[in-house]
């Protein structure tokens, strides 16, 4: 039975992930973790075949992760960058699996881990990779932003994106909510879509796009309409549109 240890700072990602490891019948999750920092302590006492690894997460990155660790399993990215950007792991012959996770590819990952564990492998590099890996990401991978401006009189405030809950359009304006306070943002929520990072942030009515992270339910609402319940402190419900509902779904991995 293989290993493994997952880590991935969206909740619903780990726990989906963490569902069809099991499913398989062909390993065991020996522990998981949304905090990098923690893992990090984690997998320092813990022994394990293969780590499964987000790549963009706050504090530190997958790539930080490695290299604060003492000894390596096997390696494999899960990453939401696109199939363009992730020629690069191919091109350094890493294992990634691409976001929404497939079990045809979690499959293939697996049998790679146990042909690996069977033969004899040469010390890995990982600094190496590491640092190529980031270089080709750089110029292969789209950059989106991790603030947005929020212009309030002459003043121009930051806003980090890990803080917003949801962006609602009411009136002529656009909103950012965060815990404690809305933000107004220059962009409409049509822009916001096209700029901000698809992992991140999803387009579920006219007026409202949604941090995944923040979904804690789909419900189902009057009329036969959803809602996305969230998880801050108002317990914010936001109507889906009919046909957002598979593609948020989809996003959420169920």
């Amino acid at each position: 039975m293989i290993r493994v240890w997952l880590l991935d700072d969206e909740p619903l990602a780990l726990r989906r992930l963490a569902r069809m490891v099991e499913e398989t019948g062909r390993a065991e999750v020996a522990g998981s973790g949304t905090d990098p920092a923690e893992a990090v302590r984690l997998l320092n006492e813990t022994v394990v075949d293969a780590l499964f690894i987000d790549i963009e997460m706050p504090g530190l990155s997958g790539f930080e992760v490695l290299e604060r660790l003492e000894s390596h399993p096997q390696i494999v990215f899960t990453t939401a960058y696109d199939q363009y950007a992730v020629k690069a792991f191919e091109a350094n012959g890493t294992d990634y699996l691409l976001k929404p996770v497939t079990p045809e590819a979690l499959d293939r990952a697996l049998s790679r881990i146990e042909r690996n564990r069977a033969a004899p492998a040469p010390a890995t590099d990982y600094r190496s990779i590491i640092d190529q890996l980031t270089r080709a990401l750089a110029t292969t991978g789209r950059h989106y932003p991790r603030r947005i401006p929020s212009k309030l009189g002459d003043r121009v405030q930051f806003v980090d994106l890990e803080r917003v809950t949801h962006f609602f359009a009411e009136g002529k304006l656009t909103y950012a909510s965060t815990p404690g306070r809305n933000y107004v943002v220059d962009d409409s929520i049509v822009q916001l879509e096209g700029k901000l990072d698809p992992a991140q942030f999803q387009r579920i009515h006219r007026s409202y796009l949604v941090s995944l992270a923040a979904v804690t339910e789909i419900c189902s609402w009057f009329g036969g309409k959803m809602v996305a319940r969230l998880n801050d402190e108002a317990r914010t419900e936001l109507p889906i549109a009919r046909d957002r509902v598979r593609s948020l779904k989809e996003r959420l991995g169920f």
